[in-house]
């Protein structure tokens, strides 16, 4: 089995916390890093900017990657993933591909991820259910500029939210909470009634610069977000 860049990124900060290489030391570079895991070096690539968007490391250009001396300590986001959402509830998790569509962007997406003209998406539409009832309706653009492999994901048995945080990472993120009405396609797809109150959440994610996706999220009614830094 393939070692991941998350094992990789573990077992380079174990070695970090027991002294193998301490604050100011150099780490081995990717070539040696891969060679020793016996992954690709873009794997390793991944698991030492992780470390390093986290302040546990430091990467100059052609300097090498050093231990910090001090680590920065910063605010981080991390995506959810709805199963492990709805399965820390103690409930059954079942997920349904409503609808997929290849298509050009809509000009209001365009705006939002500057997308040029006729730039390609894929859209998604998803209910992710807990017990048997829905929990979770999933609206999401991805935009394949930046991940044109997202035209050939097969998303029937596997949701979007989990194949893109397996696939790439992300390096900015905007989100907003809202508050809305079920119209008649949003109750369907809730059981709910139309004119429920709900709750929803709209998330862009961008990695370097370039806008990966968009998602509108729009939970079942009395849906409780707690989050904690």
């Amino acid at each position: 089995m393939a070692v991941t860049f998350r094992e990789v990124k573990a077992d380079i900060l174990l070695k970090i916390t027991q002294g193998v290489w301490p604050p100011g030391d150099l780490i081995p570079n990717e070539v040696d890093l891969a060679e020793s895991y016996g992954c690709a070096r873009a794997t390793v690539n991944r698991a030492v900017q992780e470390l390093a968007d986290d302040g546990i490391v430091e990467r100059r250009r052609k300097a090498g990657t050093r231990v910090r001396m001090a680590p920065v300590r910063q605010a981080r986001f991390n995506i959810p993933i709805v199963r492990q959402e709805i399965e820390d509830r103690g409930a059954v998790y079942r997920y349904t591909l409503v609808n997929r569509e290849l298509r050009t962007a809509p000009d209001w997406l365009g705006k939002q991820l500057k997308i040029p003209p006729e730039g390609r998406v894929l859209h998604l539409a998803c209910v992710h259910y807990a017990d048997a009832t829905p929990f979770q309706f999933e609206d999401r653009w991805i935009n394949l500029d930046v991940l044109p492999e997202a035209s050939e994901a097969d998303f029937t048995n596997t949701g979007p939210n989990e194949w893109l945080v397996a696939t790439i990472p992300f390096s900015d993120v905007e989100i907003s909470f809202l508050a809305t009405q079920a119209d008649t396609a949003l109750a369907q797809h809730l059981g709910c009634t139309a004119r429920d109150a709900l709750f929803q959440t709209e998330r862009i994610t961008w990695w370097q610069g370039r806008a990966i996706t968009y998602v509108r999220l729009t939970y079942q009614p009395g849906h409780k977000m707690t989050t904690r830094y």
